[in-house]
């Protein structure tokens, strides 16, 4: 008897540990629950503002480094009205210089030219370049933040709120799928005579080749820009478009399971949307990441040490796309078992567009 009495107290200590154990988890899942729906995706026609895909397009989600493209819009923005001059430089500080990777490598008393920053945002997501053109702007990044969320809320963006210029991890940088389809058809619309920044893939930088994240467009017909995004937290994020016999569409795709996984949806998206066709919602599914995934990374890795950038952990880097250039050849891509495959991808021709960055007097 004494010794079921001595062990009854840790059977209970034992199962209320559990139980605040569960509750937790609980508590901490519903959070993310309303943080980020785990993926989502959209297709828009902006001639006619017809939606031809949608699933979990208005669940916010974290757009990670497609926050950039407000940080675009602001800078195209300033170029229009004469506030910036594309050839001018600006100060690099040591706030911007310590921004995490992916960057450009800027230095604190450095200069950049305008034209750079925007190429080191479009092609590798630069966060140094961002939070340059975010304090010349807003004096400050969380001055340029308010600002960003001010404009979103001009486009209609309602269920956005920037923390940031770069899309690097931050609870309050939020945003859903539709509004981020409203954000780059706007730049498309708004700034016409800058959009062939998106097209670029590659460009020198101070005798460095810097290449581009957007895999996609290699292998899809018509793609010519946007912009891609990663972290933790998010999953691999893509805002594109693309023009099929003249007609321009918009898509957007959240919370992807991998880079490829993102690419083959969006491709699937756009051969949907040019035939008119809704993309089903299990395809969508199939190349997220379950949303209990994402709640279990984001709890074991705290969100402000992820980086904005698809430099993805080893153990995805794997099922990242592959790019041709220089003679290197990519596999096939697999065929999935869907009813309908994104045969568009193999016709893509491999050319590239280099661009020379301007010149600057500041040596690393």
């Amino acid at each position: 008897m004494a010794n079921i009495q001595s062990i009854q107290p840790m059977q209970w200590l034992n199962r209320l540990w559990g139980l605040f154990v569960a509750v937790l988890l609980l508590g901490v899942a519903g959070y993310a629950g309303v943080a980020h729906a785990g993926y989502a995706a959209i297709v828009i026609d902006p001639a006619t503002g017809e939606v031809l895909s949608a699933v979990n397009a208005d669940e916010q989600n974290y757009p990670a480094s497609l926050t950039k493209m407000m940080t675009l819009y602001l800078t195209f923005q300033a170029l229009q009205s004469g506030k910036l001059k594309v050839d001018q430089d600006l100060p690099v500080s040591s706030w911007a210089a310590s921004r995490a990777p992916t960057k450009l490598g800027l230095r604190t008393g450095q200069t950049i030219s305008v034209n750079d920053c925007i190429l080191g945002m479009v092609t590798k997501s630069a966060n140094d370049a961002a939070s340059v053109v975010a304090e010349s702007l807003g004096g400050n990044e969380g001055h340029f933040a308010e600002m960003m969320t001010a404009q979103a809320a001009l486009l209609g963006m309602t269920s956005t709120h920037f923390a940031n210029a770069n899309g690097l991890p931050d609870p309050n940088n939020i945003s859903t799928a539709r509004d981020m389809a409203k954000l780059a058809m706007a730049l498309y619309r708004d700034f016409p005579q800058y959009t062939h920044y998106f097209s670029t893939k590659e460009f020198v930088f101070r005798g460095q080749l810097i290449r581009g994240h957007n895999n996609l467009m290699d292998r899809y017909p018509g793609m010519d820009g946007l912009k891609t995004g990663f972290t933790d937290a998010s999953g691999f994020n893509l805002a594109s478009t693309a023009v099929h016999d003249g007609r321009r569409l918009f898509a957007v795709v959240l919370g992807g399971r991998s880079a490829s996984a993102r690419d083959n949806l969006m491709a699937r998206l756009l051969d949907d949307g040019f035939d008119n066709e809704p993309t089903p919602e299990e395809l969508v599914a199939r190349a997220g990441m379950p949303s209990s995934t994402r709640r279990v990374l984001s709890a074991l890795s705290p969100i402000e040490t992820a980086e904005a950038d698809e430099t993805a952990p080893a153990h995805r880097r794997a099922s990242r796309g592959c790019t041709p250039h220089r003679g290197r050849s990519c596999p096939q891509v697999a065929k999935t078992h869907h009813p309908k495959s994104t045969t568009r991808l193999a016709h893509r021709h491999k050319s590239k567009k280099v661009v020379l960055a301007s010149k600057s007097d500041d040596h690393d």
